[in-house]
């Protein structure tokens, strides 16, 4: 069994990240690709978690990536919540959540009202079909799907529905991702339509899609456990520790001090011979890091201030890394000309850091385009 250190397993993720070192803007859409997606339900917490990685990278960019370029959508993902995702990769998404195996989806319409399996087949048959026209206000969307299926009631469905989990479904079947707004409403579009390059993926295996995910989240994320995928997917642990079962030829066992988890061979060498690099990092609410690297294993968070960071309502608060740990959180509120961002570390925090704070924090000027007013709080 390979042994790690925390300080290696750190290293590897801010790297895999592109937060040690930061990447190029060259090539920037594949640090999507890489981990596997920003959570996006609040903008511009996607926005700046990017640009925290990006070297030059603007939240213009990331709008002309989405509305013009079409290299990145915007659609319900992992665990349900809104992502952006790389286009090229939005099949692999599809096989991998084949929603149909989720019988929880058909009990859900049947409350509102679509009781038959009929009903329900030509609801989401609708969706793809009258996006085909272009882009659709949610108002636009409901109205077109109840007169193409004459089932009134989906109009309600579709509008008053919190959350938008009627699409959901449309979404994991890649019938439906967002497009650009029209002034403060937002508009649905078809993946098909709107994707020029729609590969063969879409006809991939659930298995052989799923497998792809652990062997992402794994080089993103690890060394993990069965616990942490199943969370970050947002699928069933008994499904998840069959998947790694599975997959035991390139998933290996690993002590990182004592505590075991599980690693791709492939990256073994390269975590050991990752060098350890004083850091500090301001991470965005609902950072994919912050999420992803799991609450099973030690070291990413004191027990004792998990509740600071997860929060309730799913409320993910912006941390601050030290050297990849989660030691601290922040703030960020408008002040006129300026940003006030108030820190509050955890103890037992060396005040010697005070001033690598500070300078991180001064990074964000170039995203706020505003001068950062600090405060710790005590």
């Amino acid at each position: 069994m390979h042994t790690l250190t925390w300080n290696q397993v750190h290293t590897w993720r801010l790297t895999q990240h592109g937060l040690t070192p930061r990447i190029s803007k060259e090539d920037w859409v594949q640090i999507v690709t890489r981990i596997g997606g920003f959570q996006a339900q609040v903008m511009s917490a996607a926005e700046l978690a990017l640009c925290s990685r990006v070297e030059g990278l603007s939240a213009q960019d990331i709008k002309s990536a989405l509305w013009q370029d079409h290299t990145l959508i915007k659609t319900w993902a992992m665990r349900g919540t809104l992502h952006l995702l790389p286009a090229t990769e939005l099949p692999l998404y599809v096989a991998a959540r084949n929603w149909q195996l989720d019988t929880s989806w058909s009990r859900y319409f049947a409350e509102f009202g679509l009781s038959s399996q009929a009903q329900q087949e030509a609801y989401l048959a609708a969706i793809p079909h009258v996006l085909e026209q272009g882009p659709m206000t949610r108002q636009q969307l409901a109205d077109a799907v109840a007169k193409h299926t004459r089932i009134a009631l989906v109009r309600d469905l579709i509008v008053s529905a919190n959350w938008g989990s009627p699409l959901k479904p449309s979404a994991y079947r890649g019938d439906l991702c967002f497009g650009p707004s029209q002034g403060s409403n937002v508009t649905f579009v078809h993946p098909k339509t709107w994707i020029s390059n729609w590969s063969a993926q879409d006809t991939l295996e659930q298995e052989q899609a799923l497998k792809r995910f652990v062997r992402l989240y794994l080089q993103a994320y690890g060394p993990a456990l069965p616990e942490d995928f199943a969370r970050w997917w947002g699928g069933n642990l008994s499904h998840a520790r069959k998947l790694f079962r599975s997959m035991q030829d390139e998933v290996k066992e690993v002590e990182i001090e004592g505590q075991h988890a599980f690693a791709l061979d492939t990256t073994l060498k390269h975590i050991q011979n990752a060098e350890r690099s004083e850091v500090i990092h301001f991470l965005p609410l609902f950072d994919v890091y912050t999420i992803g690297v799991g609450r099973t294993l030690g070291e990413i968070l004191p027990p004792i201030h998990k509740k600071l960071v997860f929060r309730p309502q799913g409320w993910i608060s912006a941390v601050i890394l030290v050297n990849g740990s989660i030691q601290g959180v922040w703030q960020s509120s408008p002040k006129r000309s300026q940003i006030h961002i108030k820190v509050h570390m955890f103890p037992p925090q060396a005040t010697s850091i005070e001033k690598r704070i500070k300078a991180e924090a001064d990074r964000l000027r170039s995203f706020y385009q505003k001068d950062i007013h600090l405060e710790f709080r005590k």
